[in-house]
This record gives structure tokens, C-alpha cells and sequence, in this order.
């Protein structure tokens, strides 16, 4: 059978180290045959990697997106506002897609996408990585048994970890809600689309509070400049210290964020002169760093969600009440724990679930998506995480920042029809 051939559009954080190397591990059925990235030296590397020719290594997604289609289908793993427009050239082009989350800082593009989607019969499988999960798919089983009853309540936490947030949402790439996406769609779009996915229900209504609490000018220590290397006198008490963080052994993410050359030196110079070395006091950031939720689903179930920056474990954490028992998981310990209530006071069962996670990013979630979307083009399997389904998770996440900007609960219906022609 002939390979199927891929093209990778930007091959930074997540294209290149997340998805591409599914190719290494299944290179007798698909193969990486162009690359579109604006970085010289990580385009080299992808090159170099997955053995594309210099003919189809291109610094730009437009200028990949002008030869026609090459490839059976694109990977876009561009930021976050240019998903929108190359996805619709790719569509118009032929090519079926996986389309890093989220979908466009825009609702109405996302439901613009999705309608162009449909009209051409496009397979466009969004990033919800969380679904290819060992440890959400074995809740999914466990919850499908019965054996708790039916969920009536939800809490669920995403625990963002202080040393994340500070590299991706104050430092990073989705600092400014502007420039990328608001905390809530950017980050949590994955808990939105996990929580639809579980319950198997659409989003009721929501209503949505946060802030920007810490981050800011005014909690800067005394004497601290602009960069952490400009000698901050605080460096042996601050978490945020960057050369704590990224000029350490450890060259994996996220200290392979700062460029292709993880010499120290490079690092070191990297710090000094990009935004990994500022301060994050003295920033221009303006995402949240904590926002709650109150969702209710139209099956009933409500639930109580929370994002925090405020964490040591980088973990999502999470708990369903039912009629008959409950379920509390942390997705970090891969562990499940599963109570069936007893007669009586405190008298219940519990079993307790270890799971192995898979070995490639986000406890093998992006292994599982790269598998199912090979499979897809491969007429083996058929889509069932629709562009549509994305979509409502992501009208859940805007639908949740208009209620922390406005201070009202939003009828998602109502707050939907405003973006459907």
C-alpha cells in the first residue's frame, strides 16, 4: 500500500515535537514529504528528521499553500490566528486536516470553518488530544458501565502548574489575549471538549469569573529589573527565576522553546535577549491566571470547573458524583479511583486503576490523535471527532469569557445564534 504523504505547516512546539514523530514509529505507512516553517534552523531540522527535500521546505505557509496540493493531507500547527486561513486554502485545495486547538480566536471563523468543512466534505480533526488518553478513555468505560449510576455533579481542576504558566501564558507564545487566544479557550478548550465528550451531552448555559491577579507590575518585588539576568537580587528566592528554569541538564520542553540549539551558551544568550528572560513581573501579558466555571449540560449534570496558575503538579484533576457511587482521577498519577456506595454509613467498595501512560506527549494523547487521523485517511476508521464537536467546546470557551467580561450567565443557544448565518 502507498504511503500516505503528510506536510507539516509550522514546526515549532507542538508540529514538530508532538505529531510528527508518530512518522518515525510508522514510517511503512506515512512519510512527511514538505514542511512550511518561518524558523531556518528548525526547518533544517525537520528536514533533516523525517528526510524531506530542501525542493519542499518552505519558509512560509503561504508560499507551501501556492504549489497546489502535494500532500494527502496538512498538518497546521501554526499560532493561533493563522489556523483560520490557512485552513480554508487547505480546504479549498483538497487536502483533509489536523488542525492544532484551538480553531481560531474567533468564533465566528470557527463556525466559519466548520460550515466550509462540511460544504466540501472536509476531514478536519482538531487537537483534543485528551481524548486518545488511556486515562480519559478508561473513565469513559467506567462511567458507560454503570457502575456509579447516573453522574448528577462534576468537579473538575485544571492545575496548571506556576512554572507552566509562566513559561507558556506570561512569557510565552499566549501571553497576550491579542496576539493568541484568551486563557480560557487557549488552555482549557481541551477540559471543555473532554467534559462534552464524557457526558455525551451539549453545553446549557455557563457563567465564568477570573482575573489577572499576580502577574502584573505592581507584585514586582523590590529592586527586580527588567530581565532575570540583569542581576536580580531575589534570584535564590524566586520560582520564576528563568535560569533556574531553562539552563538546567534539561534540554526537553520546555526549554527546547528558547531555539534548535540547546548549547548552554546559546541558552544563556537566548535568555539575555528573547522573552524567556524577562522578568515575569515586568511583562506585558494579560491573560488570566486563574478563571472558575459553573457549566450546566442539558442532560442536567452541572459541573464546577477551575484553571489555576497557582499549582506545584501539573495535573487536571477530577471527580463525578453519582447516583451509585463516584469516581475521583488524577490524569498526572494516571490513577482512577472508583467507590460504589455500600448500605450504610461509609461502607462502599473502592478499586483503584494504575494506568501506563503512552510514552509521547500528554500521556500519549498525541500518539493516539496522530493514530486515529492515519487511520482516518486510511478509510480504516471513521471520524468521530467531528469539526462540529470541537466547535461547540470552543463556543463553551468563549461563551465563558463573555460571562467573566459581562459578570452574566450565557444560554449558549442564544449566545451561538448570534455567529450562524
Amino acid at each position: 500500500m502507498e504511503k500516505i504523504k503528510l506536510a507539516l505547516v509550522g514546526a515549532g512546539e507542538r508540529g514538530q515535537n508532538s505529531y510528527a514523530p508518530y512518522a518515525k514509529l510508522h514510517g511503512y505507512e506515512i512519510e512527511f514529504v514538505a514542511v512550511a516553517e518561518p524558523d531556518f534552523g528548525r526547518r533544517e531540522q525537520f528536514c533533516k528528521d523525517y528526510g524531506v527535500s530542501k525542493e519542499h521546505a518552505y519558509e512560509s505557509a503561504e508560499d507551501f499553500l501556492s504549489q497546489g496540493k502535494i500532500a494527502d493531507a496538512v498538518l497546521i500547527c501554526t499560532q493561533d490566528k493563522d489556523h483560520f486561513d490557512y485552513a480554508c486554502t487547505a480546504i479549498h485545495l483538497g487536502y483533509d486536516i489536523l488542525l492544532e486547538k484551538p480553531i481560531s480566536p474567533d468564533p465566528l471563523e470557527c463556525i466559519q470553518l466548520e460550515e466550509l468543512a462540511v460544504k466540501h466534505g472536509t476531514t478536519i480533526v482538531v487537537c483534543h488530544v485528551m481524548r486518545y488518553t488511556k486515562f480519559y478513555r478508561k473513565i469513559k468505560e467506567i462511567m458507560e458501565s454503570g457502575v456509579i449510576g447516573d453522574v448528577v455533579s462534576i468537579t473538575h481542576t485544571e492545575n496548571v502548574a506556576y512554572w507552566h504558566y509562566a513559561h507558556s501564558y506570561v512569557r510565552g507564545n499566549w501571553h497576550r489575549r491579542e496576539d493568541s487566544s484568551p486563557m480560557i479557550l487557549a488552555k482549557c478548550c481541551h477540559d471543555m471538549d473532554i467534559l462534552a465528550w464524557l457526558l455525551d451531552s451539549r453545553c446549557k448555559s455557563i457563567s465564568s469569573y477570573g482575573d489577572l491577579t499576580y502577574f502584573k507590575e505592581e507584585n514586582a518585588p523590590v529592586g527586580s529589573p527588567k530581565r532575570c539576568m540583569d542581576g536580580c537580587p531575589h534570584s535564590s528566592t524566586c520560582p520564576y527565576y528563568a535560569p533556574k528554569i531553562y539552563l538546567t541538564e534539561d534540554t526537553k520542553w520546555p526549554t527546547s522553546c528558547l531555539g534548535t540549539d540547546t548549547s548552554y551558551e546559546a541558552r544563556k544568550k537566548a535568555l539575555q535577549e528573547g522573552p524567556y528572560g524577562v522578568c515575569v513581573f515586568h511583562n506585558d501579558n494579560d491573560v488570566v491566571d486563574h478563571q472558575v466555571a459553573s457549566i450546566l449540560f442539558e442532560n442536567g449534570v452541572t459541573v464546577a470547573f477551575t484553571m489555576c496558575a497557582f499549582s506545584n503538579a501539573c495535573d487536571r484533576t477530577i471527580k463525578f458524583m453519582g447516583t451509585k457511587g463516584e469516581i475521583r482521577a488524577s490524569m498526572e498519577k494516571n490513577t482512577i479511583e472508583v467507590t460504589e456506595f455500600g448500605q450504610g454509613i461509609m461502607t462502599g467498595t473502592t478499586n483503584v486503576y494504575t494506568l501506563i501512560p503512552g510514552d509521547t506527549g500528554h500521556s500519549g494523547g498525541d500518539e493516539g490523535i496522530m493514530e486515529e487521523f492515519v487511520s482516518i485517511l486510511k478509510g480504516v476508521r471513521k471520524n468521530t471527532n467531528t469539526i462540529s464537536q470541537s466547535v461547540h467546546s470552543h463556543i463553551m470557551a468563549f461563551a465563558a469569557e463573555e460571562s467573566r467580561l459581562q459578570g452574566k450567565t450565557i444560554e449558549i443557544v442564544d449566545y451561538e445564534k448570534k455567529f450562524r448565518s
